[in-house]
């Protein structure tokens, strides 16, 4: 086991998407070095572990590094995403990373990737592999993984499962299903949602679908997260709209009632109030497809399956040999207290725009290649934690209109969100307002409920 020592102005820790879209802006912007250390063998982070069938939630043309496009900002002619930009697949978003490291990161002699490796946080990174280890003195140590992630194929259920019974990670789903009919979907997120809609998308009789929901989640409207000219009066729309709703409400089930009557918010059963929320976005058409399960399991969380029944929290279902169980059951994104994002020489990556890593990764990277003060930077850098409840909506939100408040007083914020392909609206915003007749008008009405809607959702919280 060798011992090496290496300098570098910042040590990334993390090449998953906040980790390198960070680096990309530091690539951009300065002229730093870096050395970036993985547990993995290549960028991409969790993706390289996502289940095959996997696409982002958002389209592809505002994620990933600034600097280079995924995917080709084509709208959807078919499926369930018709008439909306294209979602990336999960090979595509890991080629998108690799390109980047390999192609931008690695040729401009200022990064140093050290794959397969942990780093402590006496910055001292060890090769999983050979032992190796290897000092890097850096000015900046980064922590670009805050959000922990936790997904199925990394992560085991949380409930025991007795012998001879057939219980498979999502990931294993594709390989496995035929030689099933019928099936049982554990876990109510998105990789449940997008485990019972590949079922659906395949051929399975929806009455052959069992879905284990332990909690109905609200889901984001993905018609209103759609980048372009075409799109921007409904997205401008959603801004009034979230707007409008948070000024208004005289309770929370209230405003939970605005967002829902115009479209922002949405319930898989229109007759069940969702209890959770974790920032998945749907079209129209998954909702309805999703819609077709009927055989929906409301009695809490699994906590063991054996051969012929599913133990829960507040009952058991029947079960046999012949039905696939699917595990869908990590927490994805958990719910971590915040840290100021500056805090002398260490920066922790955390989402600044509500369920937007890569650009909230970006814009952090920005700022610290153009501003000074440490308390302008966490001024501009208020972190935003992510959601678990109904009620973090409205603590998402607050804080995200404080921030964007506080980002219209630096020009420097807006000239680079204008330049960014990572942010939705600006670039638009900048060519469309005052020729776009509509949606100027719910500009102006967003512009208009801003100040009371921080008040209100202040005075909503304090309640709750």
């Amino acid at each position: 086991m060798s011992n090496q020592a290496i300098s570098a102005d910042y040590l990334v820790m993390g090449a998953g998407a906040a980790g390198m879209a960070f680096a990309d802006s530091l690539l951009t912007y300065t002229d730093a070095t870096m050395v970036i250390v993985d547990r993995r063998d290549r960028p991409g982070g969790h993706w390289n572990d996502a289940y095959p069938f996997v696409r982002l939630h958002q389209p592809a043309s505002y994620y990933g590094v600034g600097s280079l496009p995924l995917g080709s900002g084509a709208i959807d002619q078919v499926g369930l995403n018709a008439g909306f930009h294209e979602l990336a697949a999960g090979c595509e978003v890991v080629s998108h990373y690799d390109q980047a490291m390999r192609h931008r990161f690695l040729p401009s002699g200022r990064v140093r990737f050290l794959p397969m490796s942990e780093v402590g946080d006496d910055g001292v990174v060890t090769s999983l592999l050979s032992g190796d280890r290897t000092t890097v003195e850096a000015g900046r140590f980064v922590d670009a993984t805050h959000s922990r992630m936790r997904i199925p194929s990394t992560t085991p259920p949380g409930y025991t499962v007795d012998t001879g019974v057939t219980c498979i990670p999502v990931n294993d789903l594709p390989r496995t299903a035929p030689g099933f009919q019928d099936f049982v979907v554990v876990g109510a997120g998105k990789t449940g949602m997008d485990a019972c809609i590949w079922l659906l998308d395949n051929g399975v009789d929806p009455d052959r679908i069992r879905w284990v929901v332990p909690r109905d989640s609200w889901v984001l409207n993905r018609g209103n997260f759609q980048p372009g000219d075409e799109f921007f009066a409904a997205f401008a729309k959603s801004l009034a709209d979230q707007a409008e709703a948070a000024a208004l409400a005289d309770s929370v089930d209230d405003l939970f009632a605005r967002l829902e009557a115009s479209g922002e918010v949405r319930r898989l059963d229109p007759g069940v109030r969702p209890e959770a929320y974790h920032c998945a976005i749907l079209s129209d058409r998954e909702v309805e497809a999703l819609r077709r399960i009927t055989g929906v399991i409301r009695l809490g969380r699994v906590t063991a399956i054996g051969a012929d029944e599913i133990r829960l929290d507040h009952g058991s279902v029947p079960t046999d040999p012949t039905t696939l169980h699917i595990d869908c059951s990590a927490a994805g994104i958990p719910t971590h207290p915040s840290t100021p994002v500056f805090d002398g020489d260490r920066i922790t990556l955390q989402w600044v725009r509500t369920c937007q890593p890569a650009f909230s990764a970006a814009l952090i990277g920005f700022v610290e290649s153009t501003f000074d003060d440490e308390d302008v930077k966490n001024r501009i850098c208020t972190p935003v934690v992510p959601p678990t409840v109904p009620l973090d909506w409205l603590r998402m939100y607050r804080v995200e209109l404080a921030n964007r408040r506080t980002w219209g007083e630096y020009p420097q914020i807006g000239e680079w969100m204008v330049s960014s392909r990572l942010d939705v609206f600006t670039r638009t915003a900048m060519s469309r307002l005052g020729v776009d007749v509509e949606a100027t008008e719910h500009f102006g009405r967003y512009v208009g409920h801003m100040d009371r809607a921080l008040d209100r959702l202040d005075e909503l919280l304090v309640d709750a």
